[in-house]
């Protein structure tokens, strides 16, 4: 039961409140955004307490979307509409973003009366919605062939996206992209994010896989997908399928227009798309990861003879050598008094910066292939260092991001449409696989 909802800025600006049940003042905005920004890091809580009230949230482009529970309600229910609700955002207004938000105020407060009656969830299906919105989506810039300024890793969001919703169901929720000269296409994305904890001998203590197949269609003709797995796809710990390198998952679930009668012997998602996007199935890994971690970490950690704290450190990327991460940022905690640093870098392509207000120092590298190993020296000045102030440096946080690479071994066999699409139709699949949370204890 959910008793407020709310959406912030990155800044704390208020965009959407709505309160559905009077449990909770409107000093929850301003209590809940103290917490977040008092918190040392940059990843707070996902649920926090402050006296009888529970807020939960998630963010995404640059938002807070936060709602407040009184109740003892289901977090992951929570969490997993939230990000529904900001799925739903997305698709209405073309983005996401502060200003399209800004824009388009009227449109996601008329949503959210159509999602949640006094606190109950009642539907995140974006085709049952569309019989009932009728505000007009705003669009923050017209459309430009050779704008790609805001094209999106996992799909074509750029900025003339602009969404017509309507009552009447034979309107589609995204407008056609052929109307602006664009082509029909369809995107297919396998997302999953990693969680992984490994201790300070180097042994996996955790390693849980959350993974999503999305769609994304511009192609108002098409009736019917099939989206063909791998054949040797299995759920649970049941026997093996095929005959080739196994993938398993311990839990799976669809989206309600997927059907499902070819799945049990060939592995084939049948679906009905809709304009716009669709998680068409979820999936979890827990504890069972069916190759190494992606990365591995050698610290060492010492005191010199000036005194300050050296700080050694060898990461190594496990992908295979036509592989790479990108965007991986490793973030050390280190003694609260530290002052400066110096460093010295494998390679100059890569930075480093002493963050005094997260006693951290982040170590930031673009591009990183796989079967190779990067090292980092840092120097840190810290005043009456002593063996109690170096217990303070980690644990180790890493992010990254791992292109055409899943964790689970997950693959698109194929991806078929029906009925055949006349003239140029374009159809993508891609896979990516981000660290939710990689944790490497010293």
């Amino acid at each position: 039961m959910i008793s407020q909802i709310f959406i912030l800025s990155s800044k704390g600006d208020h965009l959407i409140y709505k309160d559905f049940r009077g449990e909770a003042g409107s000093d929850a905005v301003t209590v809940f955004y103290e917490k977040v920004t008092a918190l040392p890091g940059d990843q707070p809580p996902v649920v926090m307490s402050h006296g009888d009230l529970h807020f939960v949230h998630v963010r995404q482009g640059g938002l807070y979307c936060v709602a407040t529970t009184a109740a003892d309600s289901s977090p992951f229910t929570v969490i997993e509409f939230l990000n529904r609700l900001m799925a739903l955002i997305k698709d209405y207004c073309g983005s996401l973003s502060e200003k399209s938000v800004r824009m388009n105020f009227a449109l996601i407060y008329e949503l959210l009366d159509e999602v949640v009656d006094y606190g109950y969830i009642q539907t995140t299906s974006s085709d049952v919605l569309k019989n009932f919105i009728q505000t007009e989506a705003v669009s923050s810039k017209p459309f430009s062939l050779f704008d790609l300024s805001n094209v999106g890793l996992f799909g074509a969001e750029t900025q003339q996206s602009k969404v017509a919703p309507s009552s009447a169901a034979t309107r589609p929720i995204l407008s056609s992209r052929g109307e602006q000269g664009g082509k029909s296409e369809i995107f297919v994305d396998v997302i999953e994010r990693l969680c992984v904890v490994i201790g300070s001998n180097g042994v996996v203590m955790k390693a849980d896989v959350e993974g999503e197949i999305r769609v994304k269609c511009y192609m108002p003709s098409c009736s019917e997908m099939r989206i063909g797995l791998n054949e040797e796809f299995s759920i649970g710990k049941s026997q093996l399928r095929g005959y080739g390198a196994a993938v398993r998952v311990d839990e799976c679930s669809f989206h309600q227009a997927v059907r499902l009668d070819e799945f049990d012997s060939h592995r084939i998602l049948r679906v009905c798309p809709s304009q716009g996007e669709q998680t068409v199935m979820q999936y979890q890994l827990s504890d069972d990861l069916p190759s190494a971690p992606p990365f591995r970490l050698f610290p060492t950690v010492e005191r010199d003879v000036g005194g300050r704290l050296l700080l050694y450190l060898k990461l190594r990327c496990d992908l295979p050598p036509k592989s790479a991460a990108i965007n991986v940022s490793a973030t050390v905690p280190v003694p609260k008094a530290a002052l400066s640093l110096c460093q010295e870098l494998s390679s100059p392509d890569q930075s480093a910066e002493l963050q005094p207000h997260s006693r951290a120092v982040v170590w930031q590298i673009p591009r990183f292939p796989g079967g190779t190993q990067l090292s980092a020296l840092f120097k840190l000045e810290v005043p009456g260092l002593s063996s109690a102030s170096m217990l303070e440096v980690g644990p180790v946080g890493l992010s990254f991001e791992l292109p055409k690479v899943t964790a689970t071994g997950l693959q698109i066999r194929f991806l078929r449409l029906s009925p055949v699409q006349p003239g140029a139709s374009q159809r993508w699949v891609r896979y990516v696989t981000h660290s939710d949370s990689y944790t490497i204890r010293i």
